[in-house]
């Protein structure tokens, strides 16, 4: 789950990180008063889960509360990467002495939360890693006694050569370290961490995405999301409990068992397309499934064929045959699908498909080859 930048930042801000003050805005006429109460020249920041927000024209820096009225009233409806901005931050500008860059993320090979720090902050860290990885810092940190102050103080001093300021960036990342563990987090960041001409750190972005598995025990972060600004098709498919991630490609995927679905898209790739999405219904035996799966798919206007790959072990295939015909009854496809069924009742899905005039193979590779084929065509049979 991910949060907006304001609600990342009051989490920060409540572990100690030092953060400029801001308040969020819907209307124009709030955000100019938001900016008179500060008395300052402030930023003007789109509030939605996408990158880019800068390039796309959703940060602007507002000398007086008039431009801050002015650069809301552009900002709020503008679309960035298919969202539309519906709240802005309003927050103090900071005068920019430099950059670095702080983070965390959870690494699966260490098993453990790794923090990156790097004197290049204020770009994209992927860049920087892949450019020139010397300039980031990996520390992995044991979780049975947390950030260590010398481990803080370790990374501080990578940052920045003046040991009082090597101090205090040390005492942030132990901050932002509590901030991560606290909110259950798969990711926690601040870039940039910008230090003033007074010779202040301060984190002017914040980012947080928490783990999802996380929630159950943490209400008060649940209750952060903001449906408004996720993708519809994700929202859909989180209330009907389907595992589903939105992708830019044609084939549309339906698929049991995440391994399964991620050797399909690997298959996808291998024979020149490209997935749609990724869609695991799991492993219940529940024909529902199959038809809020494909009311999902068929809603992306870039899918041109759609592929069925099940492997039935826990899941009984007639009961995904049966789901198949009931969903497009209601709902004719107007994209070509392809199927593969192989499994517990195979026999009987195979004949409930073929009663309804489909057809379905038992071969993975043809399958896909046949579903890329057709995508390629433009969904032409």
């Amino acid at each position: 789950m991910n949060l907006h930048e304001y609600q990342a930042k009051e989490l920060l801000r409540a572990a100690g990180v030092p953060i400029p003050p801001g308040e969020v805005a819907t209307t124009p006429d709030q955000a100019e008063a938001i900016a008179k109460k500060y008395g300052t020249a402030v930023m003007v920041k789109a509030q939605v889960h996408a990158g880019g927000r800068g390039k796309a024209g959703g940060v602007k820096f507002c000398p007086t509360p008039e431009a801050a009225k002015e650069k809301a009233q552009a900002i709020l409806g503008m679309t960035i990467k298919d969202l539309t901005v519906e709240k802005v931050l309003v927050t103090v500008a900071a005068d920019i002495g430099s950059e670095a860059y702080v983070g965390i993320i959870v690494d699966r090979a260490t098993k453990k939360p790794v923090f990156m720090v790097s004197a290049a902050g204020g770009i994209d860290i992927e860049e920087v890693a892949a450019t020139t990885p010397d300039k980031i810092l990996y520390h992995p940190v044991d979780t049975r006694y947390g950030l260590l102050p010398f481990e803080a103080n370790r990374m501080g001093f990578f940052l920045y050569k003046d040991a009082k300021l090597a101090r205090q960036a040390g005492k942030i990342m132990q901050q932002l370290y509590t901030a991560f563990m606290k909110a259950g987090c798969s990711l926690a960041e601040i870039n940039p961490l910008v230090l003033t001409p007074q010779n202040e750190l301060i984190a002017v972005d914040g980012k947080m995405v928490i783990d999802d598995n996380e929630l159950d025990r943490l209400p008060d972060i649940a209750a952060l999301r903001d449906e408004s600004s996720e993708a519809p098709s994700e929202v859909d498919a989180r209330n009907a409990n389907l595992t589903f991630i939105k992708l830019d490609g044609n084939v549309g995927c339906v698929v049991n068992g995440a391994g399964l679905a991620m050797a399909t898209m690997d298959l996808v790739k291998y024979y020149g397309g490209d997935p749609a999405n990724f869609l695991d219904i799991g492993g219940s035996s529940n024909p529902e499934k199959v038809v809020n799966a494909l009311r999902i798919i068929t809603a992306d206007p870039n899918v041109k064929c759609i592929l069925f790959n099940i492997f039935g072990g826990i899941t009984r295939t007639d009961d995904v045959a049966n789901g198949i015909v009931t969903a497009t009854k209601a709902n004719p496809l107007k994209v070509p699908i392809v199927i593969r069924l192989t499994g517990t009742n195979e026999e009987l899905a195979l004949q409930i498909l073929k009663d309804n005039g489909f057809s379905a193979s038992a071969d993975m590779d043809s399958a896909v080859q046949r579903a890329v084929e057709l995508a390629t065509k433009g969904g032409a049979a």
